[in-house]
């Protein structure tokens, strides 16, 4: 099942040429993954893909109700000493929009199945004893000849007055909001003609154990070759790593993420995606627990920009410590 970035790559294009349905997950430094032949028919790795699931219904006694959830955040100053070792990548011109993430430790009375069970999100998938993912965001999806990416950048809290007008004026989330539109597009490019923007920061509601949240969206789209199937993970790798969990330009920004957060991410913000034999529909590993033995660590982050604010962005990444439901 588990297998090197080359392997999957490869497997991906013998199924896409032959219509063959897989789920597959790649971690963020490309170095190994995930790929399942037939995975409906499955149930080591538990997955739900816009509806389409190899999971039992939960049990009947699982319902959102009473649980303890309780994150133990690192300390604004520890969030500080990364941040600003990425703003003097900034300066230095060596990125202009760089993600950053935080690890934050969690207890809560729910198993990460209950989780995967209970939670409402448009991707979910769960790896036994190693992580869950509830991610709202879609990476790219490939069908009937194209090719369609959502970069998800902007969040915030919906209860706050004039939120939506707040999200959408503001000037840093605006600048990151059109750096990442423009690295995807050209991301795009690069595997796809005549691509375009369908839509642009348009607005989602998300659901929270916390409280509701707004995310920031945009549609983007190109035209793909008429042999794309046989080149699937050909295709599909030219994109990785997905350019909103990292930032632009990407070489740079990566070896400055490697700098400020000192160790790998893994699987979270990678990606992973289920191939039904004629449609791929993938997304971005974020809204992710892992687990370290006994120990349950939640990871977010967000992009940080040269007109970013320490303490709004560390305070973003902890709003996104949640349960979605």
């Amino acid at each position: 099942m588990f297998f090197n970035c080359d392997e999957i790559k490869k497997r991906m294009n013998k199924a896409g040429k032959a219509r063959s349905p897989f789920l597959f997950a790649v971690d963020f430094e490309m170095r190994e993954g995930f790929f399942i032949t037939d995975p409906l028919s499955q149930r080591e790795v538990l997955f739900d893909v816009k509806g389409i699931s190899n999971s039992s219904p939960p049990p009947p006694y699982l319902h959102p109700g009473n649980y303890l959830f309780e994150a133990f955040p690192e300390d604004y100053q520890s969030y500080l000493r990364r941040f600003n070792i990425v703003m003097e990548g900034l300066r230095r011109g060596d990125s202009y929009l760089a993600n950053l993430t935080i690890k934050t430790p969690l207890h809560t009375s729910l198993s990460l199945e209950e989780i995967f069970h209970l939670s409402m999100a448009t991707y979910k998938l769960y790896l036994p004893g190693k992580w869950i993912c509830f991610s709202p965001e879609c990476f790219v999806r490939i069908a009937q000849g194209k090719i369609s990416t959502y970069p998800m950048k902007g969040t915030i809290d919906a209860r706050r007055s004039n939120a939506r007008e707040t999200i959408l004026n503001d000037p840093k989330e605006t600048a990151e909001h059109n750096t990442i539109v423009d690295l995807l597009r050209n991301d795009l490019s690069r595997i796809a003609t005549s691509v375009k923007v369908n839509r642009f920061r348009y607005i989602d509601e998300l659901k929270t154990n916390r409280g509701p949240i707004l995310q920031v969206s945009s549609e983007i789209e190109g035209i793909l070759e008429e042999n794309y199937l046989d080149n699937l993970g050909t295709l599909f790798f030219e994109l990785l790593p997905a350019g909103s969990v990292s930032g632009a330009p990407k070489e740079a920004t990566l070896r400055l993420i490697r700098e400020a957060e000192k160790e790998p991410r893994g699987f979270y913000t990678g990606v992973a995606g289920y191939f039904d034999g004629k449609v791929l529909e993938s997304f971005v590993l974020i809204r992710f627990i892992g687990q370290q033995g006994s120990q349950l660590f939640f990871r977010s982050g967000g992009g940080i920009t040269a007109n970013s604010n320490s303490r709004k962005e560390y305070d973003e990444a902890i709003q996104k410590v949640y349960l979605p439901f």
